[in-house]
């Protein structure tokens, strides 16, 4: 059973709705921690895109997060550019990493042609695979802080790949959201953690490293369950030394029902 636990997640309370009502359905305790926040390149971001699929002439549009798309589309509306946004994705064969970022395209009007069955990079280049498209040209707009790993692996697939950086990432300023975290977290009391990105691992020890030196905080966190959204969350996770089972399904639900496997 659940009840009672308490379980904190790495993202802003708007961001975890699905989350907290997993949480709250099995009678535990949710806990959301703001831990990134997107810093945008500007308005630059919309014609450097278009700019890009005019030159470029890509085949296919692969979207990596439903931030990317909330962004690209809310920025072309300020330059009044939506509808040229529209039409240039359309022009191209679209793919959604999962099925938040399907349905952020769809509310732009956008047609999502693929998905694949894994929601990550891995997903995206098996998906590639079975699609035959070698010497087929991606564009893919996402956030700068992101790794490699999906333009090498589609590279060695012979697919030909742009990335457009439309934001970077820092660590959540107003850290006043997390007191009660704080404070439950210094009495061993947070029973399970869930890390839902890289740069929201990196995040989580730039601010808690304030409180804990390494060492204290390192102890701390081996009170709690620790699951990481998909691999290079894992990854991240490593790198600071902590233990973390890592979520079969890199959604929030299957991270829920992963960290629920490990509490009860």
């Amino acid at each position: 059973m659940l009840e009672g636990k308490i379980i904190a997640i790495t993202r802003s309370k708007d961001d975890s709705s699905e989350f907290i009502d997993l949480v709250k359905k099995h009678n535990a305790i949710p806990l959301p921690l703001p831990t990134i926040e997107l810093v945008s390149k500007g308005e630059k971001i919309v014609d450097e895109f278009l700019d890009s699929v005019k030159q470029y002439n890509p085949d296919y549009s692969v979207f990596m997060s439903s931030k990317a798309v909330k962004l690209l589309f809310d920025t072309s509306r300020k330059v009044s550019k939506f509808e040229k946004l529209q039409l240039a994705v359309a022009n191209t064969i679209v793919m959604a990493v999962g099925p938040k970022t399907k349905i952020a395209l769809e509310d732009e009007g956008i047609k999502v042609a693929h998905m694949p069955n894994t929601f990550s990079s891995v997903g995206v280049g098996e998906l590639f695979t079975k699609l035959h498209a070698v010497g087929k040209k991606v564009i893919v707009p996402r956030s700068g802080a992101s790794t490699p790993f999906l333009k090498e692996l589609l590279n060695k697939i012979g697919i030909d790949v742009k990335e457009i950086h439309l934001y970077d990432v820092c660590a959540f300023r107003d850290t006043t959201q997390w007191n009660e975290f704080r404070k439950l977290f210094s009495q061993n009391k947070i029973d399970g953690i869930v890390y839902t990105s890289a740069s929201s691992v990196r995040a989580f020890f730039e601010i808690m490293s304030k409180d804990h030196d390494e060492n204290s905080l390192l102890e701390r966190l081996q009170n709690s369950s620790i699951v990481a959204i998909g691999p290079f969350t894992a990854d991240e996770l490593k790198k600071f030394k902590v233990k973390n089972t890592v979520s079969e399904v890199h959604t929030v639900l299957g991270s829920f029902e992963t960290i629920k496997q490990t509490l009860l």
